[in-house]
Parts: structure tokens; C-alpha cells; sequence
């Protein structure tokens, strides 16, 4: 999993994003290949827009949740 930051630019009558080259070498990203992206907008309540939909719905502990995350981070 690899955080990045990007800008949204316009493609004709879409939306899309540009995914920087290195990112693309480091994840061995290629054409045609799946990708999931988690969408979080710039905001000082962005965690809880994201997570505040999952409430009561999740049964890990916050601490799994956390353990789980930074191992996906940082490996």
C-alpha cells in the first residue's frame, strides 16, 4: 500500500488522476492492471468522514484496526 497525493484533472468529460512514476515503479503498477483507490478529501474531519460510515459495523478493536494499518504502511 503506498499513500500518495495527487490533483484531480479533467479528461473530456471525466475526471482522473495522474499517478506519479515512481510510485508506478515502486508498486510495479502496469497497463491494465486493477488498482483500488481510498478517496479521503482534504479535510479536518477526514478520518471520521472515512471511518464515521463503518461505525457499528466493525468488530476489531480500534487497536487491531491501528496494528493492521501500520503494518500495511510500513511493512
Amino acid at each position: 500500500m503506498n499513500l500518495i497525493e495527487t490533483k484531480l484533472k479533467r479528461w473530456g468529460n471525466s475526471i482522473g488522476i495522474v499517478i506519479p512514476k515512481e510510485t508506478i515503479e515502486r508498486e510495479h503498477l502496469i497497463e491494465n492492471k486493477i488498482v483500488k483507490f481510498l478517496i479521503v478529501k482534504d479535510s479536518k474531519k477526514a478520518l471520521k468522514e472515512t471511518f464515521g460510515i463503518a461505525k457499528g459495523k466493525i468488530k476489531k478493536s480500534s487497536q487491531q484496526i491501528k496494528d493492521e494499518l501500520r503494518t500495511e504502511l510500513y511493512g
